[in-house]
């Protein structure tokens, strides 16, 4: 089933990539001044900060999730961002959802962890972008 493997890892990357950027468009129309707000209400540390990385990590983290590029950056990044509304939001409300408890960014962190950590496939920008490299450097002996 390895023929399975491009489209699964396209699949997720799109579907992952678009939950992030439909949560970063959602801060970016709220605006910064009423999205810090919303931060400060909810006792998130240094809000105007967090609201700004918060914003363009989900909207720009998103986009590139869909286009597979620099997968493990980007990964890393929408997770320490997950974590981060775990820990200072939802954790008090318990596991479930509904309660707004932490189920959902866990596994939004996870599946970020997990789609930047994986072999991009070959419907990537990561894919034609380090497999260039890696051709170069080989070819004139300066790396392997």
């Amino acid at each position: 089933m390895a023929f399975l493997r491009t489209p699964a890892l396209l699949l997720a990357r799109v579907a992952l990539g678009f939950i992030f950027v439909m949560h970063g468009w959602q801060k970016f129309t709220t605006g910064h001044s009423a999205l810090t707000a919303d931060f400060r209400k909810l006792d998130v540390p240094a809000p105007a900060a967090s609201a700004f990385f918060a914003t363009w990590v989900e909207l720009l983290g998103g986009i590139a999730l869909i286009l597979g590029v620099l997968l493990p950056l980007v990964g890393a990044l929408l997770a320490i961002n997950m974590i981060g509304a775990l820990v200072t939001v939802h954790l008090k409300g318990g596991f479930w959802m509904p309660d707004s408890g932490y189920e959902y960014v866990l596994a939004l962190a996870a599946g970020a962890l997990a789609v930047g950590f994986a072999n991009a496939g070959v419907l990537s920008v990561d894919h034609y972008l380090f497999n260039r490299v890696y051709r170069s450097r080989s070819v004139d002996g300066s790396g392997r």
